[in-house]
């Protein structure tokens, strides 16, 4: 319908399917509100370098991200910071430890989408306060000295927060994603790409190498501005194994991956996800598939650069429910072992590092 002024109205074929829209803080004000300190910044840029060690061999460390399943309490993700933070100081020499601390949850179909999303569990999406409140999150773990890891799953959050991230991951769902590839790019920290939900580990290689270079793509500037961004691309990205149709963390199912790594000429260092597909979902499993992966680390395995854990302060899952309480340090989402449990696996894990090294000195 044209009108007098000459104008078009566009509603009926506009935003039709759009309930609302609300303001949202820009990444410059919420940076501007809770600045980085010198020694987070020293922390962060400083365990980036020594994961880039690792990845490229340079390191013979062991990278362990390692932490709740999604972050839902402020408290409590404090208090295993602070257990992590001893294993941590305990372990520093074999294990370079990274503290999972996730804030948006992928989901197969519906779901609470995470601690940004929805902060309050309870439907709310008061979104800007969820910002504010991982970014608080991660400056309070970062402060106990203890490096986070992240999974990048919306495309305008890491404006938020990923200048405080050590390691991050793109998920199974978004590895085949161009978004996120172009996104992982861009990154200042190392990335971890995931195989896909069906195993490919060719849609992990293939990302990698998409990641390493350079592109340009329309994104939002720290001050709200649309912008068209251009790369320098990540040369700091590895695959991570989380199984698929079936579990693909054995010393094969390495080989094979690492063949495709070579293939494609990228460095034959992959992660180990001892959760997800290649515990079969089992939460305990990530026990057994753990001390597996140790002993082929101990048996010499160079290739074999990092794990990762679920685990939170205690042990197992619990529902969402409308009026309930929460059980206190247990998931909201995936289960995770508990901190008792972790601690003998980090133990482990360190005392592979230490025979892997004894072989390499022969």
């Amino acid at each position: 319908m044209q009108s007098e002024s000459g104008t078009h109205d566009t509603t009926r074929i506009d935003d039709t399917r759009i309930r609302a829209v609300r303001p949202l803080i820009t990444p410059a004000l919420l940076q501007e509100k809770l600045p980085v300190p010198d020694t987070t910044q020293a922390l962060v840029e400083s365990s980036r370098t020594a994961i880039s060690t690792v990845l490229h061999g340079q390191d013979d460390r062991l990278i362990v991200v390692v932490g709740p399943c999604s972050i839902h309490d402020h408290a409590q993700a404090l208090e295993y910071a602070r257990q992590l933070k001893k294993q941590a100081d305990s372990l520093g020499e074999e294990l370079l430890l990274v503290m999972r601390v996730y804030f948006e949850k992928p989901r197969t179909t519906v779901g609470w989408k995470g601690y940004i999303n929805d902060p309050h569990l309870d439907g709310s999406f008061a979104i800007n306060e969820g910002l504010e409140l991982a970014r608080r999150l991660l400056l309070h773990v970062l402060a106990l000295g203890v490096p986070v890891g992240t999974e990048f799953l919306d495309l305008l959050s890491p404006q938020f927060i990923s200048d405080l991230v050590s390691w991050g991951a793109i998920g199974a769902r978004t590895t085949e994603s161009p978004s996120h590839r172009q996104l992982a790019s861009g990154l200042s920290c190392p990335v971890g790409f995931k195989n896909g939900t069906d195993g490919s580990v060719k849609v992990a290689t293939d990302a990698i190498l998409a990641a390493q270079a350079e592109h340009a793509f329309m994104g939002m500037t720290k001050m709200g501005q649309a912008a068209i961004f251009e790369t320098r691309g990540n040369q700091d990205c590895h695959v991570i194994l989380r199984g698929g149709k079936q579990p693909n963390y054995s010393h094969a199912d390495v080989n094979a991956a690492c063949t495709l790594l070579k293939a494609s000429g990228l460095p034959e260092k992959v992660m180990v996800d001892v959760s997800h597909a290649n515990s079969s979902k089992q939460h305990t499993r990530q026990i057994a598939v753990t001390t597996d992966v140790a002993s082929q680390i101990a048996a010499g395995d160079t290739r074999i650069c990092g794990v990762m854990i679920e685990s939170h302060l205690h042990e197992g899952r619990q529902d969402l429910l409308p009026d309930a309480a929460l059980q206190y340090g247990v998931s909201v989402t995936d289960a995770c072992i508990s901190m008792a449990q972790t601690v003998p696996l980090l133990q482990a894990l360190a005392t592979a590092v230490q025979a892997r090294r004894r072989l390499s000195r022969r």
